[in-house]
């Protein structure tokens, strides 16, 4: 298993390529989570610059894992709630066929997850009878109501709809912003890779991605990087 799992995330990892996506760049000093210090390679412009010869290993070691995850057929879930990355990260866990979060993290989706999926359940057959015609009796301003509701529910449930059961592993892009998902997973005993800034605990997350979390271009690469060992692993 181990050389396959070489053998399929033998993609082209590099610090030349990681510094033009600017994976590089972490936080102001004075905003250094201590546990970070270790992947800190010096400072520009009172900004952390991060080792990125360190960040080659580290997101081979989660893209070897991944690998494992989606050859042995488990589930592994997106999560992305920065305005500026959601669309990005919906798009690649879309292609990947793996569900996904990036709209707000709602409070129990994996601690209470019997709960949430009845409001998922809620939500597909509210859509279904839309389809079907079955809400066509309700009077216009009832239907109007269900609708604002089927909406509300898409944008929750949408990227979750198809799992039926807690995933082996999730995939954070902001483990500070998305906290309560990391916290989740934990009691859950789900395995976390999650990008780690110079600001957050890398010790939160068992698979951690030294790099800029705040930059698209570097979220973009860590994406591009990880779809393409999904769609091998498969």
């Amino acid at each position: 298993m181990e050389e396959d799992i070489k053998k399929v995330t033998n993609i082209k990892i590099d610090a030349e390529e990681m510094t033009s996506a600017g994976l590089h760049f972490g936080h102001k000093v004075s905003k250094l989570h201590p546990r970070m210090k270790s992947f800190i390679s010096g400072v520009k412009n009172n900004v952390q610059i991060i080792d990125l010869e360190k960040t080659v290993k580290e997101f081979e070691k989660a893209l070897q894992y991944i690998s494992k995850v989606i050859s042995d057929k488990k589930v592994m879930v997106f999560v992305g709630t920065k305005i500026q990355m959601k669309e990005m990260l919906k798009a690649t866990a879309i292609e990947c066929n793996l569900p996904y979060v990036c709209e707000r993290w709602l409070g129990g989706t994996f601690t209470n997850f019997e709960t949430i999926q009845k409001r998922v359940e809620y939500y597909k057959d509210l859509e279904r009878k839309k389809a079907t015609g079955e809400l066509e009796k309700y009077t216009k301003k009832e239907r109007m109501k269900l609708d604002k509701e089927i909406e509300g529910l898409r944008i929750k449930f949408d990227g979750i709809r198809s799992m039926s059961k807690l995933p082996e592993a999730i995939f954070i892009l902001d483990i500070k912003k998305d906290e309560t998902c990391v916290r989740e997973a934990k009691k859950k005993g789900i395995k976390i890779i999650g990008v780690c800034d110079t600001n957050v605990d890398p010790t939160m997350v068992d698979y951690a991605i030294p790099a800029n979390d705040d930059a698209i271009s570097s979220i973009k690469y860590i994406l591009e990087k990880t779809k393409e060992v999904i769609l091998n692993s498969k």
